[in-house]
């Protein structure tokens, strides 16, 4: 079984435009820092950027080829219609679906996911449709032809423009598994996203606090720096509103 993950990115987001190709560290930015450590997951094949047909995202298309990785462009609105052509442009079977706003998202966190998934005999597995742990470090799993399927069965533009709103809300049709996290890694009000300047900041002192001799810190070692290390940093992003999806 192949297995792709897509990353969903686009430069005109409309809280903090151009997020993921701010800096993160030295000349990275935070969408490669994110792709160094999804890199590291075991199980999966190959990583496709699903971004947008819009002219703004020629800058996403030229980094997606500056990494080595694969891209594809569809639709802004419709990314249930995008992440569907990126899965089949790579010959997907299974699906990894990730965002391009978590920059340190814990590979062995979506590799449990994974797991989770061939282990159950499920449509549908992820880490976050009930939250545990914090925001950023979310992943779902399904095959391409479950997608299809929900494709299908719905025109309505609320579940074309959040890929997977039309599975979830249809639990009846499609079965799920979740993977809840531990009590050490459990932290589900904290946001380690990025949405909003707040957001920047607190990720870009993470980064940096880790920096090149540990750039692949665990989740468990970010909420050890935040619960014992730096605990007032968490202060930074406290209020910042979040949204049930992003793309």
């Amino acid at each position: 079984m192949k297995i792709v993950l897509t990353i969903e990115a686009r430069m005109t987001s409309s809280r903090l435009p151009g997020k993921v190709l701010m800096p993160a560290l030295g000349e990275q930015t935070m969408l490669g820092h994110m792709v160094a450590r999804l890199r590291r997951i075991p199980s999966v094949h190959q990583i496709v950027l699903a971004t947008t047909t819009n002219a703004t995202d020629e800058a996403l298309a030229s980094f997606a080829g500056a990494q080595g990785i694969a891209c594809f462009r569809g639709s802004e609105d419709d990314v249930m219609g995008r992440v569907i052509g990126a899965a089949e442009s790579a010959g997907a079977e299974l699906l990894v679906e990730t965002t391009g706003d978590c920059p340190v998202i814990d590979p062995m966190i979506v590799e449990q996911t994974i797991q989770m998934f061939l282990h159950h005999q499920v449509d549908y597995a992820s880490n976050s449709f009930v939250r545990s742990y914090p925001d950023g470090m979310d992943c779902q799993v399904y095959r391409l032809e479950t997608l299809k399927r929900s494709a299908s069965m719905t025109s309505d533009p609320e579940d074309r423009e959040h890929v997977t709103k039309h599975i979830l809300m249809n639990p009846k049709l499609f079965s799920r598994v979740q993977l809840v996290a531990p009590p050490d890694l459990w932290w589900p009000e904290l946001g380690l996203t990025l949405d909003e300047p707040k957001d920047y900041e607190l990720l870009k002192r993470i980064i940096g606090y880790f920096g090149k001799a540990n750039p692949y810190a665990s989740c468990g070692e970010i909420l050890h720096l935040l619960r014992k290390v730096h605990p007032e940093w968490t202060s930074i992003n406290e209020h910042v509103k979040r949204t049930e999806y992003a793309t």
